[in-house]
């Protein structure tokens, strides 16, 4: 009777099991269900829309526990690298004291804020890089970027000698993408976070030999 008994249990507990595993969520369902949960949690409020919760290829093919594959990263990169605006009238250096301070601050794009526009936002370079060597607090998650231009030889931002690393310099602010499909790094550009002046600033404060930062 004991058999009889033990054998009826294991049989019900094969059966709850089978009926489990055909009734489990698909990834792509509780995929769907994140996101649900997601959005439930957040509100529009002031400049701060619900529309910043959609994600792009790169960012959704990033946001996963695996890195993507070398086929969807260089469409990533690809598509980033066409999106990239060039300066007006090639203008791509600004004002190194102007790219210091957007350099310095970190704000915008916050629901308090008043408006959206990028001349409203900071750069918050310091958050992951060294910039100059007087500054003891600064992020790591990025590279060192102490004297990046006297390191890649720009001895003047209009010699046609420094047009590829100020090009390439240029493209990584406006989108970072382009060279890493999954790079952490703000798209400053791409996502408007600062204007084309500002991004000429920021542009100066890493690459003009006048900079404090090449000295």
């Amino acid at each position: 009777m004991q058999r009889k008994h033990i054998l009826i249990t294991a049989v019900l507990a094969a059966s709850v099991l089978v009926v489990g595993c055909a009734t489990a969520p698909s990834s792509a369902d509780l995929d769907q269900q994140a996101i649900a949960m997601i959005k439930a949690g957040f509100r529009e409020q002031g400049i701060a829309k619900t529309d910043r919760l959609t994600q792009d290829l790169g960012q959704a093919a990033c946001s996963g526990p695996d890195a993507p594959p070398d086929a969807v990263k260089e469409k990533i990169q690809a598509e980033a690298l066409a999106s990239v605006k060039w300066p007006e009238g090639g203008k791509y250096i600004g004002d190194w004291r102007e790219g210091e301070k957007l350099a310095q601050n970190g704000r915008g794009m916050t629901w308090t804020d008043s408006s959206a526009e990028p001349t409203a936002n900071g750069a918050q370079c310091y958050n992951c890089h060294e910039i100059d060597k007087k500054e003891i607090s600064f992020g790591t998650i990025g590279p060192s970027l102490w004297n990046y231009g006297k390191t890649r030889g720009v001895k003047d931002v209009a010699d046609p000698n420094s047009a590829p690393i100020i090009q390439y310099t240029w493209t990584k602010l406006w989108n970072s993408k382009s060279y890493a499909a999954c790079s952490n790094m703000p798209r400053f550009g791409h996502a408007k976070l600062l204007n084309e002046q500002q991004l000429r600033d920021v542009m100066a404060l890493i690459l003009d030999p006048k900079s404090p930062v090449n000295q």
